[in-house]
């Protein structure tokens, strides 16, 4: 009783055996880690509230002191684990009911990730503590979204390290189609079952509350919903980055099925959530360094198609897609799988001179690889390769035949036949006007980047209006690789966007109206207030809708939600005759909707003044010009 009162005093009042809260407190080191070590090993042997506050507290220390030694030498790794198992093997009693013990296990997971994230060391300790079977129980979905995100997060740091690898790789098969599963749905599963769940008090709480810490209300939770649900995808995608990288044959003939690599293509780290991630297109360039990935690749067309996409867009990870179609072209066994399609598109690419801090001298490298056998297939015609033949040997025939002299009058020929075509435009003869800008281009020496970047960008607004897309998309590529920096001439950047708005690339579309707007924010920095062109935001708005994380999500449940009405309805109805004016109606309705996909075509604002008609007064052009 005496020592009992004499704790009580020392420790406020504490009456707790091994208190870890009191151990903290301990001026002794040896003490205060002697009591550590057992707290932590009694920890999962202990049934009372107090365990969530020291797991509470455990993932604070460890997201705030990450390199921190001390716990990790302690044993917090075998006690997170022993935490998570009871956690999983208890689901059928009321533990995890029991004093918020439900939140146990994703503090657990999380404080393992948190250790392992930067340290080797602490990795290695964890691997050995017996952490992965526990971390895989989550991953295989044993509790929810919220405890497969922090788990898929530590196993892939464990996956990352050469010395943990090794027993990370023990369950290779199962871990990678785990990881493969959870890329491919997780995001309808994060919908479905929490951001599609439109009734706050429908979900679940401990769920609303981990994402939000308990603070905000639905719109913070959909927000950081959506930032975990980017993140759980990516995450999953990093552990198939791990076994792709050291070329495992079973991971790559799982990675590697068809529809996977198909489903790649339409992961993307995002605008807004975990933007820095290369998410899926990572994975497929990191395919192409194997023999195996690239044959794999090179035979889906669809994912051939998306590469070559991404390769002429303003996104950061444009020079992943052209590394992945250089890689495919050097492969003797992909070339002339992809050769037909790629160069269509790389061959707008040859002037590019860099792209950021990624590449240099970028655009000789891929002319240099794109004709590496042209002379010995000259007979196979292809006019992309002869298009770009011509385009080397001219500039080495400018360069030893073109005096100064020379070059100054064919300056100001260019210039003469760009102002006649600007005022064939002008006057709404677009047709006319885009001969002209060609006849320039043809002219323009090839070292006069800064006229070419102009003319090219002219022909392109041209064939915009003429509803000619592909070839509007192909001039602006050429005028922003001639740009200083690459990817920088706002002109190009809102034609080409509007150009793949036109084709319903919108990922490509919003990445170049963003790129536009910042460049409307550079030049308009000296002003108090910065204008943002409302076409801008309106395609800005219509792309974020469209690439939302969600869109596919959506989509599914709205339509699984008509689909539960309409058979509802039809089991009610028993007169055919209106069923089958229901259906017409419906039918209807989807040709519509087919036909008019999202907002139309959003042309730029002067342009709209040259397509009013003659006839039309000037009060309906002033009107036409505020639209």
């Amino acid at each position: 009783m005496d020592s009992m009162r004499k704790k009580e005093k020392e420790h406020g009042g504490c009456t707790t055996q091994f208190c870890f809260f009191c151990a903290m407190k301990e001026p002794d080191s040896f003490k205060r880690r002697a009591t550590l070590a057992t707290c932590f090993k009694q920890m999962p042997l202990r049934d009372d509230q107090e365990n969530v506050l020291v797991l509470s507290s455990l993932w604070h220390i460890a997201m705030t002191h990450p390199d921190d030694q001390e716990f990790p030498n302690l044993g917090i790794f075998e006690c997170m684990a022993r935490l998570i198992h009871k956690g999983i093997k208890d689901q059928s009693s009321r533990w995890l009911q029991k004093h918020q013990n439900i939140y146990i296990p994703y503090y657990a997971a999380h404080v393992i990730g948190s250790y392992t994230m930067n340290r080797v060391e602490f990795a290695k300790i964890a691997a050995e503590s017996g952490v992965i079977p526990p971390l895989l129980e989550l991953l295989r979905g044993k509790m929810s979204w919220v405890e497969q995100r922090v788990a898929v997060r530590a196993l892939g740091h464990l996956a990352s390290y050469e010395k943990t690898f090794k027993l990370v790789a023990d369950y290779e098969e199962e871990m990678v189609r785990l990881a493969m599963e959870l890329a491919s749905t997780c995001v309808n599963v994060v919908y479905a079952s929490f951001v599609g769940v439109k009734d706050k008090s429908k979900r679940l709480k401990y769920h609303c509350d981990l994402v939000t810490r308990g603070i905000g209300g639905l719109e913070m939770e959909n927000s950081k919903a959506e930032e975990w649900a980017s993140q759980l995808q990516c995450w999953s995608l990093y552990i198939l980055n791990c076994f792709a990288c050291k070329q495992r044959p079973l991971a790559l003939k799982l990675i590697c099925k068809q529809e996977f690599l198909r489903e790649l293509c339409g992961m993307w780290g995002g605008l807004l959530a975990n933007h820095a991630s290369p998410a899926g297109i990572g994975l497929i360039r990191i395919l192409c360094y194997s023999k195996y990935g690239r044959r794999k690749v090179a035979e889906s067309k669809e994912v051939i198609e998306r590469l070559c996409n991404l390769s002429r867009s303003s996104d950061d990870w444009q020079y992943m897609g052209i590394d992945c179609l250089l890689l495919l072209l050097k492969d003797a066994d992909t070339r002339y799988n992809v050769i037909d399609i790629s160069a269509l598109f790389l061959i707008d690419l040859v002037e590019l001179r860099s792209l950021g801090d990624h590449r240099s001298n970028l655009g000789e490298t891929i002319a240099k690889t794109v004709l590496l056998d042209y002379k010995q297939r000259k007979s196979n015609k292809n006019e992309a390769l002869e298009e770009l033949w011509s385009l080397i040997e001219r500039s080495k025939k400018e360069r030893v035949l073109l005096s100064g002299e020379i070059w100054e009058e064919r300056r100001v020929l260019v210039d003469l036949i760009k102002q006649e075509a600007n005022h064939l435009f002008c006057k709404g003869e677009v047709e006319e006007a885009l001969i002209k800008y060609s006849e320039a281009l043809a002219l323009c020496p090839i070292r006069l980047r800064k006229e070419r970047m102009v003319l090219y960008s002219n022909r392109a607004q041209c064939q915009l209006l003429l509803r000619d897309p592909d070839s509007a998309i192909r001039d602006t590529t050429r005028a922003l690789c001639l740009s200083s920096p690459a990817n920088s001439h706002g002109k190009s950047l809102w034609r080409r966007s509007q150009a793949y708005d036109m084709k319903g690339l919108t990922r490509e579309s919003l990445m170049d109206c963003v790129m536009f707007i910042n460049g409307c924010i550079k030049s308009e920095k000296s002003s108090q207030r910065v204008k943002i062109p409302y076409y801008a935001a309106r395609m800005i708005s219509k792309q974020m809708d469209a690439t939302w994380i969600f869109a596919t999500a959506r989509s599914t449940m709205a339509t699984s939600q008509v689909k539960k009405v309409q058979e509802s309805e039809g089991n009610k109805g028993n007169n055919e005759g209106g069923n089958h004016n229901q259906q017409e109606n419906h039918d209807e309705m989807m040709k519509i909707l087919m036909e008019n996909k999202g907002l139309s075509t959003i042309l730029e604002e002067p342009l709209m003044r040259n397509m009013v008609k003659e006839g039309s007064s000037r009060r309906k052009q002033e009107r036409t010009r505020r639209m």
